[in-house]
């Protein structure tokens, strides 16, 4: 199991605050959804969502930010292996939603010439300075400030060797257009590789909420966003024009001394709730019952608490006429009956 412990135990050993208060989403200006205007179903609120991982940049210095960089540089390290298996070359690669540059840290110069990080939050996005980047590697590095789901106005079509997204598609309200957009984006036979949270992820916190609220309020509220579904994943790659396709799944499981610490990551890690119509407020009494429901449902014996992290990886190819293409069918020339 990979755990937390390995990489922040300090952390949790000085950790002994008093949660005394109440976890409160943070609060936005953007507009409700429309109900009369055609376009994909508003499920987030974007501008709350960057709101929160500013703050998390900015908060201590974003020296807090970095203690939780742990999920997303194991991410981006599985990641990383399954791209230099592509044995290419690269002039440009987009990091989709780059965050700080989890993902273009790992790049290597011989395997990459230049890496475009696009980010919707700013902060985040300028968090480390060039210098830690010229540090570990020769790689050209350019931000652009930008939304995911409107990729296109800030990179022209046709115009990427790769694009890469670790941990950020499961914000966008539009998951098939903006995967339409990344096609666009590319050359022919141009590289899509991207890790994005599954459905099973958090289930532990998901459930202990709900009881709790259940037991004490008398009913539910979403505090964890509605993630895709691992078998749709394929078919919207197929619907946005990508070829030679590869969905696999993977688990992250993280230890955490309570439910607390967890709450308190996600914070920090900009991964608040940023839901449409979410409640502002969870009650203390309820956050204790879902504590205590928590390490009674999912505890393990040292008195740790898990919490899975479900990661879709996807490939896909924007089609080229050099591409490889399946036999018409009815041309083989071998009796499947005759080898099994």
């Amino acid at each position: 199991m990979y755990t937390a412990h390995t990489r922040i135990s300090q952390r949790f050993c000085l950790f002994n605050r008093k949660h005394s208060r109440s976890f409160a989403a943070i609060s936005s200006n953007s507009p409700p959804p429309s109900l009369n205007t055609v376009g994909p179903y508003q499920v987030f609120d974007r501008n709350a969502k960057r709101i929160q991982r500013d703050r998390a940049a900015l908060r201590n210095g974003g020296s807090q930010s970095r203690v939780v960089d742990y999920l997303r540089d194991e991410v981006a390290e599985r990641m990383m292996e399954r791209f230099l298996d592509i044995k290419r070359k690269f002039d440009t690669v987009l990091d989709l939603g780059s965050g700080p540059g989890h993902f273009s840290k790992l790049l290597e110069v011989e395997k990459v010439k230049k890496s475009i990080m696009l980010d919707s939050s700013e902060l985040t996005l300028k968090r480390d300075p060039d210098s830690e980047f010229e540090e570990q590697l020769p790689v050209e590095i350019e931000r652009i400030h930008g939304d995911e789901e409107n990729l296109l106005k800030f990179v022209e079509p046709n115009s990427q060797d790769a694009v890469v997204s670790c941990l950020s598609l499961h914000w966008v309200n539009d998951l098939p257009g903006t995967l339409i957009q990344i096609q666009k984006t590319l050359r022919p036979d141009g590289l899509f590789l991207g890790a994005m949270f599954g459905g099973d992820t958090l289930f532990e916190l998901r459930t202990s909420l709900q009881l709790a609220e259940v037991e004490r309020e008398g009913g539910i509220s979403p505090h964890i966003s509605p993630m895709t579904d691992t078998r749709d994943i394929s078919n919207l790659l197929g619907r946005a024009g990508f070829t030679m396709l590869t969905v696999d799944i993977d688990e992250v499981k993280i230890a955490y001394p309570s439910m607390w610490e967890l709450m308190e990551d996600l914070q920090d890690m900009g991964e608040g709730n940023a839901v449409i119509g979410r409640r502002n407020v969870i009650h203390r009494d309820t956050l204790a019952a879902a504590s205590a429901i928590y390490k009674e449902l999912h505890g393990s014996e040292d008195g740790s608490v898990p919490a899975t992290f479900q990661i879709i990886y996807m490939i896909g190819w924007k089609p080229a006429p050099t591409q490889p293409k399946p036999l018409e069918r009815g041309s083989g020339k071998v009796n499947l009956k005759e080898v099994l």
